[in-house]
């Protein structure tokens, strides 16, 4: 047929698409069938489509099959044969979108409810017979099938609501600013929940709903009722909606998904169901508000809506709590509807083991656990939630195809059981003809190659939901021994248990076990908290007891625990996750400082969880990402400062677990601390910015930007590192003041800009402290102003000392205006070239090394900043071939590595120079991954040993005790290629004092 044929040419076939194979219950079912709806044609007038249904063609053959496989099909198109007579000239899938379309079309003003009514169960028959006819031709999947079945639901409702309005306007009960759009400014909206909200309604479904109303909406006249305004307007939807007349039904429509709905009205008010949904919502409700989705009403009071109820939704960190609920629900629909195993006939294609549901309470369990801190997870529909979770590491591509092609073949199934006679059943028949029906109707020939297809997706599908819900067995039950332990901290079984384990003092860990079960502790009050701890102690204690140092391990997690504020999530998220338990061990003994953080806030353990955690650093974008995200509802400047507090913290600790775990190693980390520290220095200052400008305005042409310095400039930070800043301004030449409401001098309002930034970054919170801030390394120190015009830094620098020059190697313009800062990186660049090839340079660089060996000599051989050929000789040997020439100027505010190579290159033939680059390396993974440990940890008997021995790996060690004598030998290498690189001869007057 030529794609140009008109639609009255194509008269001889029915334009429904697709080409899917159909068998018939029979051959003469079907020719009877034919031959039924001929004669009803023949008395309907349709003479053409009389003739259509006698011939010998494919699809009227399909037809027929379609017909006898299901009687409410054969029964709708035997009432109303006008509605195939159409199809000879326009395409069915046209047709669904116009009835879709006339029913947004205007509610004629003298329309009656028994009009609409009439209406709407007319429209919705006719289309579904339309949908169901592409459906089992092939012309639409089953993804399709469930837009179009949802796109028709949600225009009868919104149809209906739209008449609603307008009557309660018409007899003055609103005021409703424009009766063409009675559902805008209404203050009313209806959410689609469950398959209607994920746009995944089936053939036969109800419509579960839940109608909220903002009560302060101007187009309600007396707020006093309503409520009872609302509600009534919600019964008069259902009973237009639900109600079986003899025209039949729209959609059957449940308003049960409500708030506490044996309690509450039927229209809610908002803050009614905000309050009840922050205080006695339950996991059920959060899964159910995944779908939900607008689909009627006011958009503005919708909008405002799902921005308040997110938070309930999607919690901010990983929430394992969620997934026993949703195991709970599972059991309890099990247990009550009798499905204990999997089967073909009888079997619930919803509900039943290997089911539907199990597919749904799969992507959206892991939805809920991970979308507050993923919001790219935030998807209704579930092919596309199995997709995403799949593109973002949580489970398998594989796994994602597997669950998503069975999906949609149980979907097909059961649109296939509730065709037969438009009945809201998921449930398969018990065997004989009807069976058979069902397998033809999925286009299968025979009753076996059908149950081998549905028996292998369910099995597939219940492997899958097993493997995420089961309780593994590590946390399945108490162990007789921690159980007798928490009964009896003396109990003789359990102490010997705890010898073989390897503790060497297992009285006192009896004690301390016991003293958690008996809930002594915030974190192990709730009984609830206790039993998730009780699941996960005996591997807790292997875990410990396979560390270096068993009794302190027990020791540091009591300290732990103590401080923990709350347990139930953190327990949840072991129990559920038991290949954590060795890592939190080794974080809980090696590093305090992490383990503090995650007595804070234990959420931060969440992270640990992310399948791309140990793959891959997060990158400036994904930061900035998540940084925004993460500010994004704080309403003002304290509470963004505090929100950047947390999001620095919980930062910093992921990119030390990454460093104690062995993920990375501390020539990463020092970028990548460096990188966080830029992210929210730009942040912060935009806010502070922004604030500042509110009450004192702008300055003409100013402009502002912030050099880093030292480890920052450098990108080196540390775990504990402060920050090195300079602040650089510029402004038009005769600006005098800025022009807000309280105007300051130029030099005033950027002093005391400085100042606010300086507050902000260091101030301590309740979230504790962002960064230390030292501006001390600005012209002239603490005796020169905190901000400096740009024209006097460059005039400074001119003149500045060779120190300074050489803190100038390390710097960067890490924030503010792009313009300023390029400037700044030409003005730095001028100042070091300026003084390259100075014969004395030498001789200061050595001066400044032996004066600070002076005044501040070593602590002890991990005391890497100031031993001998430690950290600072191999900075100031880098530092020093750049001011001398030895460096390219490109290196300035690159890392020390990258300098330092450049001066083992260009000495390549002197055998001192040997080793410097490992000694480099060697020197920053010690000091990265002390920084993680105690203060003060001078010596490697100070050291927990789990974190000495991770830094004896570091080195390529076989024992701690080799960590001193190595960086001894290295230190001595490094300083005898100081000493031939930078000879002192005695020329110290040219430095300051």
């Amino acid at each position: 047929m030529s794609p140009s044929t008109s639609a009255s040419e194509r008269g001889g076939e029915l334009l429904v698409g697709g080409d899917r194979p159909i068998w018939p219950l029979s051959p003469s079912a079907a020719l009877e069938r034919l031959a039924d709806l001929a004669r009803r044609a023949d008395e309907a007038g349709l003479a053409s489509l009389s003739s259509l249904l006698r011939a010998d063609n494919p699809e009227t053959a399909r037809l027929g099959a379609v017909l006898s496989l299901s009687p409410h099909l054969a029964s709708v198109a035997e009432r109303h044969p006008e509605w195939l007579d159409r199809l000879r000239e326009e395409d069915a899938g046209e047709r669904i979108t116009a009835i879709v379309v006339e029913l947004g079309a205007a509610v004629p003003a003298a329309a009656t409810e028994a009009d609409l009514s009439a209406e709407l169960r007319h429209a919705k028959v006719e289309a579904s017979f339309l949908i169901a006819l592409r459906d089992l031709f092939g012309a639409a999947d089953a993804a399709r099938t469930t837009r179009d079945l949802s796109a028709l639901a949600e225009a009868c409702v919104r149809r209906a609501v739209r008449f609603c309005l307008a009557d309660l306007y018409r007899r003055g009960k609103l005021a409703l600013p424009d009766l063409a759009d009675p559902e805008r400014g209404s203050g009313l909206f209806v959410l689609g929940m469950g398959k209607l909200g994920g746009e995944e309604l089936n053939y036969s479904s109800d419509i579960d709903l839940v109608i909220l109303f903002d009560p302060d909406a101007e187009a309600i006249l007396d707020p006093a009722e309503s409520v009872d305004l609302y509600s009534r307007l919600a019964r008069r939807l259902v009973k237009m909606i639900g109600e079986r007349t003899k025209d039949g039904y729209v959609f059957r429509t449940d308003l049960r998904l409500r708030p506490d709905p044996s309690a509450m009205p039927l229209a809610i008010p908002v803050p009614t169901a905000l309050v009840y949904y922050e205080s006695a919502g339950r996991d059920w409700e959060r899964a159910a508000m995944i779908k939900a989705r607008a689909v009627a009403g006011d958009p503005a009071a919708a909008v405002s809506f799902a921005r308040e109820i997110a938070p309930f939704v999607w919690r901010r960190y990983l929430d394992f709590v969620a997934i026993g609920d949703i195991r709970a629900m599972k059991t309890r629909i099990d247990r009550h509807r009798g499905f204990e195993g999997i089967a073909v006939a009888g079997h619930n294609v919803k509900l039943g083991r290997g089911g539907i549901r199990e597919i749904e309470f799969f992507a959206q369990a892991q939805q809920l656990i991970a979308g507050g801190r993923t919001p790219g997870l935030r998807v209704r529909r579930t092919d596309e939630a199995l997709r995403r979770l799949a593109a973002d590491g949580w489970i398998d591509a594989a796994v994602a195809d597997e669950m998503t092609e069975a999906y949609w073949f149980l979907r097909r199934v059961e649109h296939a059981v509730q065709m037969m006679a438009d009945e809201q059943t998921h449930t398969l028949p018990g065997g004989g003809d009807d069976l058979l029906r069902v397998a033809r109707l999925c286009n299968f020939e025979t009753l076996p190659a059908f149950e081998d297809a549905l028996l292998d997706r369910l099995r597939r599908v219940e492997a899958r939901f097993s493997a995420l819900f089961a309780e593994g067995a590590r946390e399945a039950t108490v162990s007789a021994e921690t159980a007798a332990l928490i009964a009896d901290e003396a109990d003789p079984a359990a102490l010997h248990w705890l010898g073989t384990l390897g503790f060497t003092r297992p009285s006192d860990i009896g004690r301390i076990v016991h003293r958690w079960g008996a809930g002594r502790y915030r974190a192990t009050r709730a009984e609830a908290a206790r039993e998730h701890l009780a699941r996960v102690l005996p591997s807790l204690l292997q875990a410990f007891a396979k560390g270096p140092a068993p009794d302190e391990a027990v020791a540091a997690f009591d300290r732990f625990l103590d401080g923990l504020p709350s347990g139930l999530q953190f327990f949840s998220l072991i129990a559920s996750n038991p290949r954590l338990l060795d890592l939190l061990a080794l974080i809980i003994t090696a590093a305090p400082n992490l383990a503090e953080t995650i007595a804070r806030r234990p959420h931060v353990f969440d992270a640990l969880l992310d399948p791309a955690f140990y793959r891959e650093m997060p990158t400036r974008e994904v930061l900035e990402t998540r940084l925004e995200a993460f500010l994004a509802d704080a309403r003002h400047l304290e509470e963004r400062l505090a929100r950047l507090r947390i999001f620095a913290s919980e930062q910093r600790f992921l990119i030390g677990v990454r460093l104690l775990s062995g993920a990375i190693e501390g020539e990463a980390a020092g970028p990548a601390y460096s990188e966080l520290a830029e992210t929210v220095l730009r942040s912060v200052l935009a806010s502070v910015e922004a604030e500042f400008r509110r009450a004192h305005g702008h300055v003409a042409g100013g402009r502002l930007a912030v050099l880093g310095l030292g480890r920052l400039g450098s990108h080196e930070l540390t775990a504990t590192s402060d920050i090195d800043l300079m602040l650089l301004y510029d402004h038009d030449a005769d600006a005098e003041a800025s022009d807000g409401e309280r105007p300051l001098p130029v030099s005033t309002y950027y002093m005391r800009l400085t100042q606010r930034l300086i507050a902000a970054l260091s101030a301590p919170m309740a979230e504790g402290v962002l960064y230390a801030v030292d501006f001390r390394l600005r012209p002239s120190g603490n005796k020169g102003p905190l901000a400096t015009h740009i024209d006097a830094f460059r005039k400074y620098q001119a003149e500045a000392w060779t120190w300074e020059r050489m803190a100038l190697t390390r710097s960067r313009a890490v924030a503010g205006d792009e313009g300023l800062r390029a400037e700044i990186a030409l003005a730095v660049r001028d100042a070091i070239s300026a003084h390259v090839g100075d014969p004395l340079l030498g001789f200061d660089v050595a001066d400044m090394r032996a004066r600070l060996d002076g005044q501040k000599p070593s602590r002890g051989p991990l005391d890497l900043k100031r031993s001998p050929g430690g950290a600072t000789d191999i900075e100031f040997l880098a530092q020093w071939g750049l001011i001398a020439g030895l460096v390219p100027l490109d290196r300035i505010g690159e890392p020390t590595s990258h300098g330092l190579a450049d001066v083992v290159a260009a000495h390549r033939d002197r055998p001192f120079v040997e080793g410097l680059a490992s000694a480099e390396r060697d020197t920053t993974r010690v000091m990265q991954l002390l920084r993680l440990g105690p203060e003060k940890a001078y010596g490697v008997g100070s050291l927990p040993q789990g974190l000495a021995e991770r830094i004896a790996r570091a080195l390529d060690l076989a024992v701690p005790e080799a960590i001193e004598p190595h960086l001894r030998e290295t230190g001595e290498r490094v300083r005898a290629a100081f000493a031939e690189l930078v000879p002192f001869q005695g020329a110290g007057e040219r430095m300051p004092d």
